[in-house]
């Protein structure tokens, strides 16, 4: 096998805001291996900081990933694979989901198959992805909550996380804007425990289907509190980020939110649904702002899980991205597609 890999910096359609600040463009990894025969398999992935890496700590990593990866020599091998990234590094997830992405697609590529056929799941049970839209004034988040449902997107992501006076105003405006959207809510670990409940109250008054992570990750008391009081059922994005986190916070959740990113992988992101479902939770199956040759991938594991959140390369701006993905029509993504062998991502 031959590896290669560059970092590249995406720019946003509109700026991107969370309870935890705002980004205008978004770093990816992108990663390829080449088999003898000369086809090649893409992967990506975004760095986030949230889990303590960026493109640069990805960048000084990533040779001796590879390097780890070309001894295993076949990419069929994908086990061995992941044990050889695991006995080099034990974090920096984004560069390891980026490597394991693109064995996963050249695998497939090599089979002549998609990736989900490839894993015996059906393409049509994939769910509709919602479409962000992120923290900013009232005003504006109602305007993109608009131009969202006119886009034929039905199901919305709302960004709080900060004062809970304003963000009522916000839910006020995307709901006045979008009166017959599904909408779920996500503080980003922004509101305290008590801030969290009372907010619970007021989002249920406006439809909202769940409250994502309303708490910070390290106040587990804080989530059980949240979770025994809430007037709508809790999920949680950053209080799981590999499989082994699932059962601490079983009981203070009733939504996993996975990402082949945060987890490390495909594989990786497959134990942690399934480990999810073995105590009682449903899933939703979320991204980072990222490339189609990252999102493509994780909507190959879509028929898994209960909820879809794969919009981040709905995010970017025109033709900054250098793939093509799965295609989406307003909410709904259509696995089974022309020649969408491999993850379904081909470059442009």
């Amino acid at each position: 096998m031959i590896t290669d890999f560059e970092v590249v910096s995406l720019g946003l359609e509109a700026p991107f805001g969370i309870a935890r600040g705002t980004q205008e463009t978004a770093e990816n990894v992108v990663v390829r291996v080449t088999d003898e025969g000369g086809m090649t398999g893409v992967g990506a992935a975004g760095p986030a900081a949230r889990y303590g890496e960026t493109g640069a700590t990805a960048e000084a990593l990533l040779p001796s990933l590879l390097d780890a990866v070309e001894s295993v020599g076949d990419p069929h091998a994908l086990d061995a694979a992941e044990r050889a990234m695991g006995d080099h590094v034990r974090g920096n997830p984004a560069a390891r989901a980026a490597v394991d992405v693109a064995l996963h697609d050249l695998v497939a590529r090599r089979l002549g198959v998609p990736l989900h056929r490839l894993w015996g799941l059906d393409p049509d049970r994939a769910p509709p992805t919602s479409f962000t839209v992120g923290l900013a004034a009232p005003e504006t988040m109602g305007e993109r909550a608009a131009a969202a449902v006119d886009a034929g997107r039905d199901v919305l992501k709302v960004k709080l996380g900060t004062d809970p006076t304003t963000d009522r105003e916000r839910i006020e405006a995307v709901r006045e804007a979008a009166p017959d959207a599904t909408i779920r809510v996500d503080a980003n670990e922004g509101w305290t425990p008590r801030t969290a409940v009372a907010a619970s109250e007021w989002l249920a008054d406006a439809g909202v289907e769940f409250l994502e992570q309303p708490v910070p990750a390290d106040d587990p008391e804080g989530l059980r509190f949240v979770y025994e009081r809430s007037a709508l059922p809790v999920a949680l994005d950053e209080s799981i980020v590999r499989p082994t986190d699932v059962p601490a916070v079983a009981d203070r959740a009733d939504v996993a939110v996975v990402k082949v990113t945060k987890c490390g992988g495909l594989r990786r992101t497959r134990r942690a649904i399934h480990v999810a479902r073995a105590h009682g939770l449903e899933v939703m199956l979320g991204c980072m702002v990222e490339s189609n040759a990252a999102i493509a991938a994780a909507w190959q594991l879509a028929p898994l899980v209960d909820y879809a959140d794969l919009d981040g390369a709905l995010l970017l701006a025109d033709d900054v991205d250098p793939f093509d993905g799965v295609p989406i029509d307003g909410s709904e993504p259509d696995l089974t597609g022309v020649d969408r062998t491999g993850t379904g991502a081909r470059e442009r």
